[in-house]
């Protein structure tokens, strides 16, 4: 009686893997898969920045953007006042400048610190 209680568990084992699998299917479309579409749309925005959009940093510094360089933006958070961040310290675009004016392209020898 013993030896037949214990043939009928066969799926028993298989029960623990389908669960970790099951488990690992939410996590990944429960984080990780919304996290990697924000990070995407962050990209995409810091990499649209141009002169003249508003934007916030992540510290929470309001400024209007002067000057692009490859990882750099150069923003203006007084009149006369200018600053240097890196592209991801960029938290939000508050709203976008009219991209039909020609675009300027600031080097990095051209910004002053």
């Amino acid at each position: 009686m013993l030896y037949a209680a214990e043939g009928g568990g066969g799926a028993g084992g298989l029960t623990p893997i389908l669960m970790i699998a099951l488990l690992f299917g939410v996590m990944y479309f429960m984080m990780i898969r919304p996290q990697q579409k924000r990070r995407k749309e962050a990209e995409a925005m810091q990499s649209a920045l141009g002169p003249g959009d508003e934007v916030v940093t992540i510290g929470g510094l309001y400024g209007t953007v002067t000057g692009v360089a490859d990882d750099t933006v150069l923003l203006e958070v007084a009149p006369g006042v200018q600053t240097r961040y890196a592209r991801p310290a960029i938290a939000r675009v508050v709203s976008q400048a009219d991209r039909s004016e020609s675009t300027e392209i600031v080097e990095d020898a051209d910004v002053k610190e």
